[in-house]
C-alpha cells in the first residue's frame, strides 16, 4: 500500500455518534407539539378546578372534533400543494340542505345522506375547477366560499331551520360509551383511516411526490389531476360529515353556521407540522394539533375569556406556525454559508 493511500485511510473521520431513530424522534415537530399539549393540560388543570372532571374533558373534545375531521382531508390537500378555503361554506350549504329537507318531513337517514351528498358535490365542483380547468385552488375556493355561503343566505335569509328528529341529535350529542362521544370516536376512526391512507399506501406516496414536485410526478406516471380531484372530493366529503355532526349538536341551521372554521382548520393543519408549501407533514401531527387547539380554547372558555380573544390567538398562532419553519430554514442557510 502506498504512503498516500495510507494517509488517506488514516485521515478518515468516523462520527462518534450516529443519529439514531430515537434521536430523530426526539427532534421531531410532533414530539415538541406533544410536549406543548402536556404543558397546556397541566396549566389548565392548575388554572381551573373544573378542568380535570371527566365530563368536562369530554366536552372539551367538541371544540375540535368537527374541525379536525376536515383537517385530516385538508392535510392531504395541502401536502399535495393545494388548499380549500370553502370548507366552512360547504358546511353551511350542507346544513341548509338538511334544514330545508327536514321541513319537508325527511327522516334522519335521508338527512345524513343529504348532508354528505352536498359535501361531496361541493368538493367535486372545486376539484373540477382546479384539477380539470387547472385554476389556482386559492382563487377557486375563495370564490366558492362566497358562492356556497351566499346560497345559504338566499335560502334562509335571517331565519333558522330547526325541529330536527330526536334521533338525529345522536351524531352531535350522543355518546358511544361513558364519556366518549360519537364525534370523538369518529375523530379517532378518521385519524386512523387518513393516517393509513397517507403513510401506508401508494396513494399517500403520490400525494407527497405531487406536493414536492408536480412536474416530476407527472413525468413519473402519477395521475396528478386525478389525485388532486380525489383530494378535493375527500375534503368535501369530510365537510359534509362535519356538517351533519355540527347541525346535530346545535339542533338548528343558520346561514352563519361554522363561520370562521376555515381559518381554524388551516391553523390546525399547519400547527400539526404540515408545510403550507406542500410536500411534507403527518396525520399524527394534525391529531396532536387538534388536541392543543381544543385544550387552549376550552381552557380559555373556563376562564371566561371572550371569543374575540380566542380569534386573535388563532390568528397569531397561524402566523407563527407559518413563519417559524421559514425563519429556522433561513437561519440554517445563513449558518451554513458562514
Amino acid at each position: 500500500m502506498s504512503t498516500s493511500s495510507k494517509q488517506t485511510h488514516e485521515t478518515r473521520v468516523i462520527p462518534d455518534r450516529l443519529e439514531t431513530p430515537f434521536r430523530r424522534l426526539l427532534g421531531s415537530w410532533e414530539v415538541l407539539l406533544f410536549g406543548v399539549a402536556v404543558i397546556i393540560f397541566i396549566a389548565n388543570s392548575l388554572a381551573s378546578p373544573y378542568f380535570l372532571n371527566a365530563w368536562n374533558l369530554s366536552d372539551a373534545t367538541f371544540n375540535f372534533t368537527e374541525k379536525a375531521l376536515i383537517a385530516f382531508a385538508m392535510a392531504l390537500l395541502i401536502i399535495a400543494g393545494e388548499i380549500d378555503l370553502s370548507v366552512a361554506a360547504i358546511i353551511a350549504l350542507a346544513s341548509t340542505a338538511m334544514g330545508y329537507a327536514v321541513q319537508m318531513g325527511v327522516g334522519t337517514p335521508s338527512l345524513v345522506a343529504i348532508g354528505i351528498t352536498v359535501g361531496l358535490a361541493c368538493g367535486a365542483f372545486n376539484g373540477l375547477l382546479v384539477a380539470g380547468l387547472k385554476l389556482p385552488s386559492i382563487v377557486v375556493t375563495i370564490g366558492t366560499m362566497s358562492l356556497f355561503r351566499g346560497i345559504s343566505y338566499i335560502v334562509l335569509g335571517d331565519q333558522a331551520f330547526g325541529k330536527y328528529p330526536a334521533d338525529f341529535s345522536y351524531f352531535g350529542q350522543g355518546y358511544v360509551v361513558w364519556v366518549f362521544s360519537f364525534e370523538f370516536v369518529l375523530f379517532l376512526v378518521m385519524a386512523a383511516v387518513f393516517g393509513i391512507l397517507l403513510h401506508r399506501t401508494n396513494f399517500g406516496r403520490h400525494v407527497y411526490v405531487i406536493g414536492t414536485n408536480p412536474l416530476a410526478a407527472r413525468f413519473s406516471g402519477i395521475p396528478v389531476e386525478r389525485v388532486k380531484f380525489i383530494l378535493f372530493v375527500s375534503t368535501g366529503l369530510m365537510s359534509g360529515i362535519a356538517a351533519v355532526c355540527l347541525t346535530s349538536r346545535l339542533g338548528s341551521t343558520r346561514p352563519s353556521i361554522a363561520q370562521g372554521f376555515e381559518l381554524e382548520v388551516v391553523t390546525m393543519v399547519v400547527l400539526g407540522g404540515v408545510s403550507i408549501l406542500g410536500g411534507s407533514g403527518t396525520i399524527a401531527g394534525v391529531v396532536i394539533a387538534a388536541f392543543v387547539m381544543g385544550l387552549v380554547t376550552f381552557g380559555l372558555g373556563l376562564l371566561n375569556v371572550p371569543g374575540i380573544v380566542m380569534s386573535i390567538f388563532i390568528g397569531l398562532l397561524l402566523i407563527i406556525t407559518i413563519a417559524l419553519p421559514i425563519v429556522a430554514r433561513r437561519l440554517r442557510q445563513a449558518r451554513n454559508a458562514a
